[in-house]
């Protein structure tokens, strides 16, 4: 895969689909590589006629890595948001936001349909408020607003996102299995992905890059990111917003939440689905895409 500088830092980047398609910007929840948007899931979108990108956020993949900062400390972080003091964090959610605008200009894209999903969509929802001159329409996926007074994650999802990760270099039948388990206790009840497909996508990454640290650092971005609504209520772009109705992680709250914020969205709940985008439902997630695009299209 190439690489581009985009807001000024390396990102390890993918363009799929016809050169003169609508563009669809894809991007990744916390801690996963742009190999998590799956060749289905690419296939089905540019067999619809879109030009899909795809990228590494920083610290996670082939993109830059922030290793001059260190670990964060969460409890340092933690402690100065509830003293409501600014937290002292690598970046921001904004930062990221900015890499994903900075890849489409890199890339000569003008405007772009903006897809995320989880951190991703966080992410997405900070390109549509601070960056609608780039935003053609919002499509957010399993995500939220930041709003404090949603349910938490339960705690064996929260456990299975935090619990400290095993060197594949070490050993990678323990590194496999631990991913696994964590996909089983976040996936869909209703859908599940078989375990030889889960197997493979995980020993793929592992391969691919492996860089705990880099987790830790975007989790002191979303944790610092606070409360978006009143980001959310300026957001212009048609927007869509899908969760699943099983989500332990991200529970439905935060879809709802997400769609009552923004003016105009629509909020599509999908019963059995978890927190994944399960190959099962990709064709089902497409249309909804297409929702979005359709009426990006129409004020167009």
């Amino acid at each position: 895969m190439p690489q581009i500088t985009a807001n000024g830092i390396p990102l390890e980047y993918a363009v799929y689909g016809p050169e003169k398609g609508e563009a669809v910007l894809l991007i990744m929840g916390f801690g996963a590589q742009m190999t998590r948007w799956s060749p289905q899931f690419i296939r089905e979108l540019t067999n619809r006629g879109y030009r899909v990108i795809v990228h590494d956020n920083r610290d996670v993949g082939l993109s830059h890595r922030f290793e001059a900062h260190g670990e964060p400390d969460m409890t340092a972080i933690y402690t100065a948001l509830m003293s409501g003091q600014t937290p002292d964090v690598p970046y921001h959610l904004d930062d990221m936001a900015r890499d994903s605008v900075g890849l489409l200009e890199a890339l000569g894209i003008a405007r772009a349909h903006v897809v995320g999903a989880s951190m991703g969509g966080m992410i997405a929802q900070l390109v549509a408020a601070n960056h609608p001159e780039r935003t053609l329409s919002l499509v957010s996926i399993m995500s939220t607003t930041g709003n404090p007074a949603l349910p938490p994650a339960r705690p064996e999802a929260m456990a299975a996102l935090t619990k400290p990760g095993i060197d594949p270099a070490v050993d990678m039948d323990k590194h496999v299995w631990s991913g696994l388990e964590s996909s089983k206790v976040i996936g869909s009840p209703d859908y599940p992905t078989p375990d030889e497909i889960q197997i493979e996508r995980i020993r793929a990454d592992a391969r691919r890059a492996y860089y705990p640290v880099g987790r830790a650092r975007q989790m002191a971005a979303v944790v610092a990111c606070g409360d978006r609504r009143p980001l959310l209520a300026g957001i212009t772009a048609p927007t869509v917003v899908i969760h699943g109705e099983a989500d332990p992680l991200v529970p439905v709250e935060g879809g709802q939440d997400t769609a009552a914020s923004i003016p105009g969205a629509e909020l599509h709940t999908i019963p059995g689905m978890g927190h994944d985008l399960p190959h099962q439902l990709i064709p089902r997630i497409a249309d909804l895409i297409e929702r979005a695009t359709a009426r990006a299209r129409e004020r167009a």
